[in-house]
C-alpha cells in the first residue's frame, strides 16, 4: 500500500521532471553521436577509401603485420609478394592496414 502511494505521489508531482529526463536523453543522445558514432564512421570511410586505391606495385602491409608489394589485383583479393625470395600470398582487400607507396627493399 505504501509503495503504490509512493508511486502515485512521485508519477503526480513530477510533471516537469518528464521532459527533464527526455531533454537529457535526447543530449546524451547528441553527445554519443559526436564524439563516438560519428568520427568512428569517419576512419571507416577513410580505410574503405585507401582500400579501394591500392594500385599494383604499392607496397603494402597487411593486419596480421606481413609487409608486401602488391602483384596483382581481383575483385577482392589482392596477391602480394613478400621477401627476397620472391614469395606469393593472396589476402582480401579488407586485410589491408596501411599503404605505402615507396618501393619496398627486398
Amino acid at each position: 500500500m505504501y509503495f503504490s502511494n509512493v508511486l502515485l505521489t512521485t508519477s503526480a508531482d513530477s510533471g516537469g521532471g518528464l521532459v527533464g529526463t527526455i531533454v537529457l536523453m535526447v543530449v546524451m543522445v547528441a553527445v554519443f553521436y559526436f564524439l563516438l558514432i560519428r568520427p568512428q564512421r569517419k576512419r571507416e570511410k577513410q580505410t574503405a577509401e585507401m582500400r579501394n586505391k591500392i594500385e599494383i606495385g604499392d607496397g603494402v602491409v597487411t593486419i596480421g603485420g606481413v609487409i608486401g608489394r602488391v602483384v596483382s589485383i581481383k575483385d577482392e583479393t589482392i596477391l602480394i609478394e613478400t621477401g627476397t625470395d620472391r614469395t606469393k600470398l593472396r589476402i582480401q582487400r579488407w586485410a589491408v592496414q596501411e599503404v605505402e607507396k615507396l618501393e619496398i627493399d627486398d
